[in-house]
């Protein structure tokens, strides 16, 4: 850590040398990648970091819980990242080469397809189907109410619900 996170958070410095090689341990275990599992404990500690805690970190009762409990949502997180990464590339192996976008294009569309994951993370299974397919095939209510098998009123409800969701997460 640096003199500037350290002054920032009394007892960070020793708080991180206490606990960062267990939490990266435990991440590695999870990921069987030494790399990741690196990055997300520096993520892990970063998040607790930013996060106005009350008391000094010193004094939690269970440290080594409330690291797992950040560590988890970032392990989530990078897991589903990871998922959409690997459908993206798959799609890609199936263009024809003379329509295979150039990498930084690709790099473009993985981070939207990211953002997109982000925004919409959160909202139930079948509300986000329903929201994709609307978006991103065209589909009208009467084909996604066919396709998740339930009225096209259901399906209105689910859009409501998706463009509050977006709404809300603009503020």
């Amino acid at each position: 850590m640096t003199d500037a996170a350290h002054s920032l958070s009394p007892g960070l410095d020793s708080f991180y040398r206490e606990h960062r090689s267990w939490l990266e341990s435990w991440l590695r275990r999870r990921l069987g990648n030494a790399w990741d599992a690196a990055d997300l404990s520096q993520e892990t500690f970063l998040r607790v970091l930013a996060y106005p805690h009350g008391e000094p970190l010193t004094a939690l009762r269970e440290p080594r819980a409330y690291l797992v409990t950040v560590g988890k949502r970032l392990l989530l997180n990078h897991q589903r990242r990871r998922r959409l990464e690997q459908a993206y590339l798959e799609a890609l192996a199936h263009l024809p080469e003379a329509v295979t976008p150039s990498a930084e294009q690709r790099w473009i569309v993985l981070q939207t397809l990211q953002a997109l994951d982000d925004l919409l993370d959160g909202l139930p299974h079948s509300v986000r189907r329903a929201f994709l397919w609307s978006q991103l095939e065209g589909l009208g209510y009467a084909q996604i109410a066919e396709r998740l098998q339930v009225s096209q009123r259901t399906v209105k409800r689910y859009m409501a619900q998706a463009y509050e969701h977006c709404l809300m997460a603009d503020l």
